[in-house]
């Protein structure tokens, strides 16, 4: 199998992990989100625009939230919930990534993969580091594909394997 783009890689690394839970923030048409969700148990898609939602193939196992990242982020502190597989790809800005990544963090279940998108710098200002400061919760790997696409781990222990 070909991987051609970033999105074939996250349905390829969907495959493998199997997450119990995948979020996507930022769904656009809903095409990603519909090709991972046959290898998750549960997804959720998060976007601001309630036509997003029109292109989600409804099933018990997923479930579309009209609003802004923020605001879901919020829900999460009352119900929350933990997240083996998150795709950050909403507001498409530094400061909003990092800011989804900040308060997304505490709900990503350990080793849970965050994934970035846009994460290939336009300019040299753009390669100061952001999340590489203070790695020592997590570890990045980027990816030099389509705009970029940076891999996070949850790092609390060694993974069993």
């Amino acid at each position: 199998m070909g991987l051609n783009t970033h999105e074939d890689f996250i349905v390829h690394l969907a495959r493998l992990v199997r997450p119990k839970l995948f979020v996507k923030l930022g769904l656009f048409q809903c095409a990603l989100f519909n090709r991972i969700t046959p290898y998750a148990e549960k997804s959720i898609g998060v976007d601001i625009q309630s036509e997003a939602g029109k292109y989600m193939k409804q099933s018990l196992n997923t479930r579309f939230v009209k609003g802004t990242t923020q605001e879901f982020a919020k829900e999460l502190e009352v119900n929350p919930l933990r997240i083996n597989m998150l795709f950050i790809d909403a507001d498409h800005s530094k400061t909003a990534a990092l800011q989804d990544f900040l308060e997304f963090f505490p709900f990503i279940a350990p080793q849970g993969l965050i994934l970035l998108h846009d994460s290939h710098p336009d300019n040299a200002d753009g390669m100061k580091p952001a999340l590489g400061k203070n790695t020592q919760s997590y570890e990045l790997m980027p990816l030099p594909v389509t705009q970029g696409l940076t891999i996070c781990r949850k790092r609390q222990e060694q993974v069993s394997w």
